[in-house]
C-alpha cells in the first residue's frame, strides 16, 4: 500500500506551463506502474500519462509532444511536466500507482491492461485562454 500526495496545480494562460509533483509514501516496492489521470465534472476519468512495468512512458494522444511524466526514486516521487497547456487541459489530476494485484480503475496501456488501486487527493489545474 502505498499514499500519495499531489501538489503543483494552479492557475495559468494558454500557452504556458505547470509541473505537478506526487509525494509517494509506503510499500513503494511493490508498485508496478505510475501514472497521471485528470477528471473535469461530469466526464469520464481521463488517463493523460503513465509509467509501465518496464519503466517505458506512455501518453494520450491528446498531451502527446506537451506532457512529460518521470519518476525520482531517490526522492520518492512523480512528476508530470505540462508544457504548451490549453484551456481543454483544465481539470482535476491525480497520480495513482498499482501493483500486480486488482485496482480500482482498469486501463489499457500500450498491450496490456493496468490497474491503478492507489490515488492522490488530486489537484486542479485551471488554464485560462
Amino acid at each position: 500500500q502505498v499514499h500519495m500526495v499531489e501538489s503543483g496545480g494552479g492557475s495559468v494562460q494558454s500557452g504556458g506551463s505547470l509541473r505537478l509533483s506526487c509525494a509517494v509514501s509506503g510499500d513503494i516496492a511493490s508498485m508496478t506502474h505510475w501514472g497521471w489521470f485528470r477528471q473535469v465534472p461530469g466526464k469520464q476519468r481521463e488517463g493523460v500519462a503513465f509509467i509501465d512495468h518496464h519503466d517505458i512512458p506512455h501518453y494520450a494522444a491528446s498531451v502527446v509532444g506537451r506532457y512529460t511524466i518521470s519518476r525520482d526514486n531517490a526522492r520518492n516521487s512523480l512528476y508530470l511536466q505540462m508544457n504548451q497547456l490549453s484551456p481543454e487541459d483544465t481539470a482535476v489530476y491525480y497520480c495513482a500507482a498499482g501493483d500486480q494485484g486488482p485496482g480500482t480503475f482498469s486501463i489499457p496501456i500500450g498491450a496490456a491492461q493496468f490497474d491503478f488501486g492507489y490515488w492522490g487527493q488530486g489537484t486542479q489545474v485551471t488554464v485560462s485562454s
